[in-house]
């Protein structure tokens, strides 16, 4: 259905409405139904009325949950996954296809998207408010792509902070807590609030907090291959062995030797993460806003935020980030009938670096690969010559290359870590130097209230209509970003996408019904324009319960990273798909796993006595050319089901919902290998052996196309006096795929999340608590870094709190994970244990 089909739809249905009605009251007894949502619509409307799922809590919510802050108090909101790669960087996702950067799902405060523009997604909520200044949080669960575009393919999430006028006052917290990572290590965050207002025009705000403490340590030492099963040696016995969370021994660091006659994958020692990583946690952020409010009840606002983080971050590897700095100026109108906002986010990564290219250059930095190698071999067939098993030949051929090699901890280790650490290249060096810029501005225009009052008053519509731009700024690195364009090497990089939406709704038969209709126009550098069409309809036969219906299409352009990256990484190129930047590669390559086969199965052959020419040309059907190409936008069509009501004489809220959705054109990775010759004849011998082939990691799009269902399920009991009891249980499933070519990421989401949670503020004097069990079914990760199964896991978290009669003061004590079960959130990231905390509040107003 497209938009003018919409638009003569709904004047139409008209006539069926004699006169211009709002909903019916009711008799609403849970404060969940009187919330006001902004996100669902992009205009003020209650929660009950919304025409798609969403989520709102507020600081009553964060102030009952046993949870350390109100972000990890979000992971135990209905249809709310969260993964934890570090104690500084948590990660939100709803509805599957999460990972360590998710780029589908966009996290905003109040109404600003908070990402890192290079990275694509933000670094949880390093750019966000702090307990002391969170008013509420609103969740769209499931693609918002109509009325916001961006990365919404997912969801997202808005965070709504305290505007001064409302909440004035100084505020000051301090928490001292213990996180379990084997050894207990200390927590401390300070933060401090200060809001005032001026004049009956004019206040202003700041926040600032400091975290510091000792990251989560990812240490898994489980093996990645069983390469040399056909010889026998497997585990820790296996000479290419590749720990989850050791680097510098992957296949880039890996050759296969001809030993004794026969064949060997062998790679190089490697280091363990803890060895590379400072687990160290400094975190520093604040924001500083000036309001002003005009005669015609406009607010006008000028906000900066900063954050200065020293942490553990992932995405397709772990990085150290050091001294990396983001800010953001954002300058926002919001009136009546008009809301205009502009905002800059920057980003500088500082000293930060890349673990695994430390890892193996540190490696390389002893001892380079040929010589390791060829020391390898002459101290195996020294070892075979004086009588030692293969086992033990492999053993000491490795002490033989490994002679002299830095120590984690020396003198040597330490130097050579801090020198490649700066060395922008990591093919030889480590660090992550990046500059990027992201400006966005947008503007809403209510015009049915005021510009065009006959819309309203004849038409019975409610029409919204809205405009943005972004564009990104990427400053040449030299090795993670490069212009390609010829004359503007030293240019920055410009990427940047056009877009506006028309929202409209109307009540029919007497307010029993409510249809909504939106569509969506995005024009994106290099791609042609989309459209993304929503259609609504919520339907409430009696007072307190509402069904609702929608179906929409979305559609996510590529991030700067996926359109224009361009790293070396061990020998492997990560190239962004654009044409501008990955011309002649799609069309010369072979699939890396083809290849990987083809290898594996000569070696195969070579130990069982046939020669490798024989093995080359026996196996060559193996090799598979590559048919993937330039990049495109992702596509979403989504369908959901949902029902809000009262039951029980009011007592208990239920809310439910249901979607099922379809996928094409996954934004994903695909590594090929091109042979350095030109001689179709040699090209299956140039890709027998690694060093005839020039490898590299495209970004491209997935050929499957992948449907996925599920819903989610809430309750909310007010069971005696303050006592209130929540709880929710999600559900989330890949149904099939017409063709799995597995490049599509990983959808990475158990089937089952559940949540339950008792509460009560005032049990005794001002004594309260909070009580929260999770659970989570097992699921299957898929990643670059590793792919495996994630055990099921549960927690208990609990908290208990005071506030003091004579003073503005609330004191809490709690913990996460009470019981110190250890579990992964997702493979390749830390095993998490309890985190224990105290937490004293002043609150002067």
């Amino acid at each position: 259905m497209n938009l003018s089909t919409t638009v003569m739809l709904l004047l139409h249905l008209t006539n069926l409405g004699s006169v211009r009605v709002k909903a019916r009251p009711d008799s609403v007894k849970v404060n969940e139904l009187n919330e006001v949502v902004i996100s669902a619509s992009r205009v003020s409307e209650r929660i009950f009325q919304s025409p798609v799922s969403i989520e709102k809590v507020n600081s009553a919510y964060f102030k009952q949950a046993a949870a350390p802050s109100f972000f990890d108090a979000i992971e135990n909101i209905k249809g709310v996954q969260m993964i934890t790669p570090s104690l500084g960087f948590r990660v939100i996702n709803t509805r599957g296809f999460a990972n360590t950067t998710n780029v589908r799902f966009a996290q905003m405060t109040d109404g600003a998207d908070m990402q890192a523009p290079h990275i694509g997604s933000a670094i949880g909520n390093s750019l966000g408010p702090t307990d002391l200044d969170i008013e509420s949080v609103e969740i769209i669960p499931g693609s918002a792509s109509a009325l916001y575009g961006m990365n919404t393919i997912n969801g997202l999430a808005n965070f709504t902070t305290k505007n001064p006028f409302k909440s004035p006052g100084i505020s000051f917290q301090q928490k001292v807590g213990l996180n379990n990572t084997g050894t207990s290590n200390g927590f401390t965050e300070t933060s401090v609030r200060i809001a005032h207002v001026v004049s009956p025009k004019v206040a202003f705000k700041v926040n600032a907090a400091l975290s510091r403490g000792r990251d989560w340590i990812a240490n898994d030492g489980t093996g990645l291959n069983s390469l040399n099963s056909s010889t026998g040696l497997t585990g820790a016995a296996n000479p290419a062995f590749d720990a989850v969370n050791s680097y510098g021994n992957e296949s880039s660091n890996r050759r296969t030797l001809t030993l004794g006659g026969k064949s060997y994958y062998v790679a190089r020692t490697g280091y363990r993460e803890l060895d590379v990583a400072d687990y160290s946690l400094r975190n520093i952020k604040g924001d500083a806003g000036l309001y002003y409010r005009t005669r015609k009840q406009g607010e006008l606002t000028y906000t900066y935020h900063f954050a200065l983080l020293n942490n553990i971050y992932q995405r397709s590897n772990r990085f150290r980030l050091e001294d990396y700095f983001l800010q953001q100026h954002s300058l926002q109108y919001k009136g009546n009938i008009f809301q205009l906002r502009a905002y800059l986010n920057t980003e500088n990564t500082g000293k930060s670096y890349n673990l695994r290219s430390a890892a193996e250059n540190i490696d390389r930095d002893f001892k380079k690969d040929d010589p390791w190698f060829a020391d390898y071999t002459s101290g195996f067939n020294k070892a075979v010559n004086d009588g030692r098993t293969v086992a033990d030949a492999h053993v000491y051929a490795r002490s033989v290359a490994d002679a002299g090699r830095y120590q984690p901890g020396s003198e040597d280790f330490k130097n050579a870590l801090t020198r490649l650490s700066d060395i922008n290249n990591w093919d030889i060096g480590a660090a992550l130097r990046v500059e990027s810029k992201l400006f966005h501005s947008e503007g809403l225009v209510n015009v049915s209230d005021k510009l065009l009052p006959w819309l309203s008053q004849k038409a019975k519509l409610d029409v919204l209509a809205g405009f943005d731009h972004r564009t990104y700024f990427i400053t040449p690195d030299g090795n993670y970003f490069i212009n390609p364009i010829k004359g503007k090497e030293s240019k920055d990089i410009v990427y940047g996408k056009t877009g506006g939406f028309v929202s409209l709704s109307k009540y029919l038969f007497n307010g029993y019904l409510k249809l909504g209709a939106s569509a969506r126009l995005d024009k994106s550098a290099y791609f042609a324009a989309t459209l993304n069409p929503r259609i609504t309809a919520v339907f409430t036969p009696v007072s307190n319960h509402n069904f609702r219906v929608s179906y929409q299409n979305g559609y996510r352009f590529p991030s700067i990273f996926e359109a224009y990256s361009n790293v070396n990484s061990g020998g492997v190129k990560r190239v962004g798909g654009l044409p501008v930047m990955s011309t002649g590669i799609f069309e010369n390559s072979y699939i890396r796993a083809s290849i990987d086969a083809f290898q594996l199965a000569i070696s195969n052959d070579v130990n069982k006595g046939i020669s490798k020419s024989a093995a080359i040309e026996n196996n060559k059907n193996l090799l598979k050319k590559n048919s993937y190409t330039y990049l495109k936008p992702e596509r979403i069509n989504s369908f959901e089901l949902g029902y809000k009501g009262l039951i029980l004489n009011s007592r208990l809220f239920a809310d439910v919902d249901f979607y099922y959705n379809s996928y094409q054109n996954f934004i994903a990775q695909v590594e090929v290998n091109i042979p350095k010759t030109n001689n179709a004849d040699s090209i299956t011998f140039y890709l027998s052996d690694k060093k005839l082939q020039d490898r590299y990691r495209m970004w491209t799009n997935s050929k499957s196309k992948v449907y996925d269902f599920g819903g989610s399920f809430g309750l909310s009991y007010r069971v005696y006096k303050n006592y209130k009891a929540f709880a929710n249980i999600s559900l989330a499933k890949l149904h099939k795929k017409n063709f799995d070519d597995g490049l599509e990421d990983g959808f990475n989401t158990p089937k089952w999340i559940t949540n339950v949670t008792l509460s009560n503020d005032d049990v005794y004097k001002k004594w309260g608590f909070g009580l929260t069990y999770k659970w989570q079914s097992s699921y299957y990760w898929q990643s670059f870094l590793v792919n495996g199964e994630v055990p099921a896991y549960y927690t208990i978290d609990a908290k208990v709190s005071h506030v003091l009669k004579r003073l503005p003061l609330s004191v809490a004590a709690g913990a996460s994970n009470l019981l110190d079960t250890k579990y992964n959130s997702f493979l390749g990231g830390p095993a998490l244990g309890a985190f224990y905390y105290t937490s004293l509040t002043y609150a002067l107003k």
